[in-house]
């Protein structure tokens, strides 16, 4: 092995060593979380059937939590229902109206952020997105711009980008030694998406803006290179065509 190459393996090892907790960034105190269950994967079309908006102190213990469950209005493919095990019949018999749930995150949801407290969403480009669409749809007022935003799949990427497999929030979660009992239902992944933050910001301290808005305005750079990155390895691989792009809007596409 070289000089060279010994040092970058010294720095990598490093890199990964937990800091002590008062290393970490001041926004990792008080996060907000959130999350959807929905009833499928296209943001601009699909529809909220599960919520979960709440707030983690700095051990990542929950101080605040509000749930919902909303009738979407159209049918819960066999499919959504099996990922998150909501069926058409039951939001439908205890779901409440989609455009009261809608206006009720969103509300919860600004609260936060006009407070300046970080929001975390694990890929918050969809959940952020599907919101927007939904919010659009019943004539809600949408969160403008909503900041700060963070999402540790791309803090993940980023500052962990060589790590060979899947990036799902179960197998990072569990990559960071963060405990997820009930992956897909809304509330357990919030809080888990939460503490995987909050473990990235304490293993990375070093090298993170030391602002929310600063990390913020870094992952729209950080998300489109990863987005552009993609597309060239799907185009590779035969999965995109040669003109196709993967959107790497973020927070909302």
């Amino acid at each position: 092995m070289s000089a060279a190459s010994h040092t970058v393996s010294g720095m990598d090892e490093w890199m990964r060593q937990p800091l002590p907790l008062f290393q970490r960034p001041g926004w990792v105190d008080v996060i907000g979380v959130f999350d959807l269950e929905t009833t499928g994967v296209a943001v601009a079309s699909d529809r909220i059937v599960t919520a979960h908006v709440g707030l983690l102190d700095a051990t990542g213990a929950v101080i605040r939590a509000q749930d919902w469950l909303a009738d979407p209005g159209i049918d819960i493919p066999d499919a959504a229902a099996d990922i998150h095990g909501v069926t058409t019949v039951h939001a439908r018999t205890h779901g409440r109206p989609a455009r009261d749930v809608v206006a009720e995150v969103v509300e919860a949801l600004r609260s936060m952020l006009d407070a300046g407290v970080p929001v975390v969403a694990y890929n918050a480009a969809y959940d952020f997105s599907l919101l927007h669409h939904e919010a659009v749809r019943h004539g809600i007022p949408c969160l403008e711009a909503p900041s700060p935003v963070i999402d540790p799949l791309v803090m993940d990427k980023r500052y962990d980008r060589y790590r060979r497999g899947k990036r799902t929030l179960a197998v990072v979660a569990e990559h960071y030694a963060v405990r997820l009992d009930d992956a897909h239902e809304a509330a357990a992944d919030a809080v888990a998406a939460g503490r995987v933050a909050q473990a990235l910001a304490e293993r990375f301290a070093p090298w993170l803006p030391p602002t929310a808005h600063e990390l913020h305005t870094r992952q729209i750079g950080w998300a489109r290179a990863q987005a552009e990155s993609l597309t060239e390895y799907f185009i590779g691989i035969g999965r995109l065509d040669p003109d196709d792009r993967i959107d790497g809007t973020w927070p909302v596409r």
